[in-house]
């Protein structure tokens, strides 16, 4: 058996990276994608390697040089014109070596697991197309194969359609062809195709004709959950050194992105924090039902957003600013308070990041459980100045919640001071009794009028795409300003579109954290229910728990991923805890939530 590589492409998309090297030279967490792919190659005792080498060809011959000889023996097939081909005329100028051999055929732009080229060595049928089952972030050539996995049907990209995306399957651009079908078949069927249709084509339209004439010579290989990714620009770069980062990198590559998970197929996310069950009802329909005008229509300004936020969660205009996000209003809002700002730690770093470590006053719980009360923040503040003290209630990620009749007597002690408390209450309508503990109503914050209200909206309501967030105080003065501070266009047409609706889907919303409540509780209970861990009491979407011996956070995180695709968060290194292990486990719906627990539950001894 012996192997062709096309490597002859110019990888323009990649930009800088490609300025001056072939794609597959790009280097991906420090080894360049070729290296990469020869060495898995190595393993499989080849006949030979071919490689069509057309831009920057020079180089990638002096780079790859004698470093492989003894295990593999390394040709080169020359494209000249690569600037006015595409692959399939590659492929044609390696047509001789192609009917010499049984052949692995590779993209030199693929990285993938191992065990991949092994699944195609090892497999019996003479002729194979690695696929995949389609996931949004893929792209190019589809199959629709049959229930013995025949491929029945090439789809281009020209006719791909959305509405059957459940049958398609991603080409992984890895086959395997016998040199029967090559001399009988392929090879024929590409001299003639080139002749009528010419050389800026693909290789696979080859195929597609060749199953039009309900030829079942070539299957699919599903690859199940191997990895694998195509690097075509600089997005799938990043993506592809996440997914195949060293063990000592790879939480730092996931953590880094602050989300986007959605890229990683089958992956289940347990570090961001939402509400799952209320996005599953009918107000996200209706969204989807105006994607077209939302989509093509500019948002409205402040004005209307803000009568529209005053609308949905019952507060008078001047009281209140709906920002991109809570983010968008921590940032502005810490960059407009003066003075000392207290905190209690551990916590969402979002606020203490937003200023000066010389200007914040911070508190630390003294008991194992991060545990505090009103009157602890009180005593320490009473003899710590601050001149604004936040408080996250239920906070995060402890999960420490204290009760309404608490924070109003802790937010009449500011008061009576001259301090400005900020309540961020997020997380708020998770906790029991939720509709009685907001304190997002005109009364209240006019009998606090120094006090502000922070919710995040994606948090709640389980819709962080949108982007939605509001702060709300008595104050009107710095409301105010805080609208003078974001750009007139702040919100989308999405969330916009939210906070239009919304009062129609509002009993959908109470029976969402209702229901949310519920498997809260039941999710706690089965994580108590693992060995080593030790979990706190929470009245939020998650749970701080301590990892105990023989794991550790970071080695319990990383085997989660590896063994089950799933992502939890290490807290362990936060500031504010002890030398303890500790990780956040949010809390989604209850599949998933039981997905988890079979994947705890099998580390135990």
């Amino acid at each position: 058996m012996q192997a062709i590589i096309l490597a002859a492409g110019m990888g323009k998309r990649l930009g800088e990276f490609t300025k001056e090297n072939t794609k597959c030279m790009v280097k991906m967490n420090g080894e360049c994608i070729i290296d990469r792919l020869l060495k898995q190659l190595s393993n499989l005792r080849l006949e030979r390697v071919v490689i069509v080498v057309g831009y920057e060809g020079k180089k990638l011959i002096e780079h790859i040089g004698d470093r492989y000889n003894g295990n593999l023996k390394i040709e080169y097939v020359e494209n000249s014109i690569y600037d006015k081909t595409n692959n399939i005329y590659s492929l044609a100028l390696a047509k001789e070596q192609l009917q010499e051999d049984d052949t692995l055929l590779i993209e030199s732009d693929l990285v993938f697991d191992d065990a991949m080229l092994q699944l195609l060595v090892d497999n019996p049928q003479p002729n194979l197309a690695l696929v995949a089952k389609y996931e949004s972030w893929m792209d190019g050539t589809v199959v629709c194969i049959d229930e013995e996995n025949n491929i029945v049907n090439f789809v281009p990209k020209a006719a791909f359609c959305f509405d059957d995306v459940d049958r398609y399957y991603k080409t992984v651009n890895i086959y395997k062809f016998s040199k029967e079908f090559s001399r009988t078949k392929y090879v024929p069927f590409l001299e003639a195709y080139t002749k009528a249709v010419g050389n800026n084509e693909y290789y696979e339209n080859v195929l597609r004709v060749i199953t039009f004439l309900n030829s079942r010579e070539l299957k699919a290989l599903p690859i199940g959950n191997e990895k694998w990714y195509e690097i075509d620009d600089k997005q799938d770069l990043d993506i592809a050194e996440a997914l195949f980062a060293e063990e000592k990198d790879i939480l730092n590559k996931y953590y880094g992105r602050f989300g986007g998970y959605w890229r990683f197929p089958k992956m289940l996310d347990y570090c961001y924090l939402v509400n799952p069950y209320f996005a599953a009802t009918r107000i996200v329909d209706e969204m989807k039902a105006n994607f077209n005008t939302l989509i093509q229509e500019y948002p409205s300004g402040m004005k209307v957003n803000t009568l529209l936020a005053s609308k949905c969660w019952g507060i008078k205009e001047d009281y209140i600013v709906p920002g991109n996000g809570a983010a968008e209003l921590i940032k502005a809002l810490m960059e407009l308070l003066p003075g000392k700002l207290g905190i209690v730690r551990p916590t969402f770093e979002e606020y203490p990041n937003r200023r000066d470590k010389d200007s914040l006053v911070t508190f630390i719980p003294q008991n194992g459980d991060y545990r505090y009360t009103a009157s602890d923040l009180m005593e320490f503040f009473g003899n710590n100045h601050a001149d604004s003290i936040v408080l996250i209630n239920p906070d995060n990620p402890s999960g420490n919640f204290i009760p309404p009749a608490d924070v109003h007597m802790l937010a009449a002690w500011c008061e009576e001071r001259g301090t400005r408390l900020i309540v961020d209450e997020s997380f708020v309508d998770f906790s029991n009794g939720w509709r009685e503990n907001t304190l997002l109503n005109n009364d209240t914050l006019e009998k606090y009028p120094h006090m502000l209200v922070m919710k995040s909206i994606s948090k709640s309501y389980g819709v962080p795409g949108i982007r939605l967030g509001i702060l709300c105080s008595a104050d009107s003065a710095i409301i105010s300003q805080i609208k003078k501070m974001v750009s007139i266009w702040n919100i989308n047409s999405f969330a916009e579109f939210f906070m239009q609706i919304f009062t129609k889907y509002e009993g959908d919303y109470y029976r969402a954290c209702d229901r949310f409540i519920e498997e809260r509780d039941s999710f706690g209970e089965r994580l108590r229910g693992i060995s080593y861990l030790r979990v706190m009491p929470s009245q939020a979407n998650y749970f701080l728990v301590e990892v105990l011996p023989p794991y550790t956070a970071n080695g319990l995180v990383l085997r989660m991923l590896k063994e089950h695709n799933i992502l939890l968060r290490d807290c362990s290194g936060k500031s504010g805890f002890d030398s303890k292990q500790y990780m956040r486990i949010a809390v989604r719906g209850h599949n998933d939530n039981m997905r988890l627990i079979g994947a705890l539950k099998s580390m135990e001894a």
